[in-house]
């Protein structure tokens, strides 16, 4: 597996008393959202407010903080432009919480509640963001015509981000999405929505590289964690997952022409009655994408449909595919101190390619079992080897 460089929890532990001392505030220029309007009732638009201090904020000459004091403001869609900043520093220190509009249409239909772009250095530490989704989850249970939903918060084509100590509750679709980004590093968030709310995956990265999520909790109705095309040297560590689906690599191989994924590690996580632990999964469908070098370590399953899977197979109703083999290539994937309880029988599973095999897959030090019993492990198109004790026995 191809060198990572290890986060330095020495660093991140320093940024994380840095932005959550009080002392903090008196670095540089601070604006506060009050001063340019924003009522914290819960109630009143603090919109145009909260884009006045961004504004004040971020065309300082020097490092500066924009404030949101306690309480609780009424946001709609805000799109945070970094193009005219000055400040390659921003802290956006949240006491506060942020919440959505009741009618889920407002930013439904816009797809983003909080957005970031093209922004450099920017720190946003503690706060929550209540997204208010449960009405649009009950929309779409009920098969009414209802808006897609929007993700909480956003960031694309960035650099250097922090985030330190976010919640984000009930989020109308994704919670946090990372894109097009590099230098990212999310640590101690907390992220909450049903078990069956759909589509609400924790957080979401994709075409970047260098992002960290550490000292984390997510507990949602999708993927804790999903990891889309064109992301590289990912490393998630000490993460609880519980419910949801798991963390996912994919799905992957919608397009023929896609980035792949690569130098991804998750250490040090527990699943608790979630649909899946670790997986990958991958359209069948043509494709030039790829997952290499992939790293789950020590991992502790606690009754999880699917603790381990690859499925290559993906294909929801059996809709537009065209009935061909994943081209997705999988390789060097490892498996290392994974143990616990599955609460089906088969607790490993390699569904791969006909046309492109998995390879280099490594299972070491494994031991999952099935209502006290052996659980079992399938394959498909599967190759690679197992080190020390291995239980379900490999099929590989």
């Amino acid at each position: 597996m191809a060198a990572m460089k290890i986060p330095s929890s020495f660093l991140i532990l320093i940024l994380i008393t840095l932005f959550h001392s009080p002392a903090s505030l008196d670095a540089g220029s601070t604006f506060d959202v009050q001063s340019f309007g924003a009522k914290p009732d819960g109630e009143s638009d603090s919109t145009k407010a909260f884009l006045s201090a961004w504004h004040a904020a971020c065309g300082a000459a020097s490092p500066a903080t924009m404030y949101v004091p306690p309480g609780r403001y009424l946001l709609y869609n805000v799109y945070f432009s970094g193009e005219s900043c000055k400040s390659n520093s921003v802290m956006i220190r949240i006491d506060g919480t942020l919440v959505a509009p009741l009618d889920y249409d407002i930013v439904g239909k816009v797809g983003k509640w909080l957005q970031f772009e093209k922004v450099s250095g920017v720190s946003i530490s503690g706060g929550t963001l209540d997204g208010r989704g449960t009405a649009l989850w009950a929309c779409k249970e009920a098969g009414k015509s209802c808006p897609k939903g929007a993700t909480s918060l956003a960031f694309y084509n960035s650099d250097n981000i922090v985030i330190t100590g976010l919640t984000s509750l009930n989020s109308q679709m994704f919670h946090i999405l990372i894109d097009g980004c590099q230098n990212v590093n999310l640590v101690g968030t907390r992220i909450s929505a049903s078990g069956n709310s759909p589509n609400t995956d924790g957080i979401h990265v994709e075409h970047s590289s260098g992002v960290t999520i550490m000292n984390s909790r997510v507990g949602t109705g999708d993927d804790c964690v999903s990891i889309g095309p064109g992301t590289s040297n990912l490393w998630i560590e000490n993460l609880a997952c519980g419910p949801g689906h798991g963390v996912s690599i994919g799905s992957l191989g919608w397009d023929s022409q896609e980035a792949g994924v690569q130098n991804v590690t998750l250490k040090t996580a527990t699943f608790t009655g979630t649909q899946n632990g670790v997986r990958v999964k991958t359209w069948a469908r043509p494709s030039n994408g790829f997952v290499r070098d992939v790293l789950f370590q020590h991992l502790v399953i606690d009754n999880v449909q699917n603790p381990i899977i690859i499925d290559q197979d993906y294909c929801p109703n059996h809709e537009e595919c065209p009935h061909q083999g994943s081209g997705v290539k999988i390789s060097d994937i490892t498996y290392q101190d994974i143990h616990g309880t599955s609460a089906t029988q088969v607790a490993v599973k390699f569904d791969c390619s006909k046309t492109k095999p998995c390879s280099g897959i490594t299972m070491e030090g494994v031991d999952l079992t099935y209502k006290n019993k052996p659980a079992t492990a399938s394959c498909a198109n599967a190759g690679g080897k197992t080190s020390g004790a291995v239980e379900p026995m490999s099929c590989l």
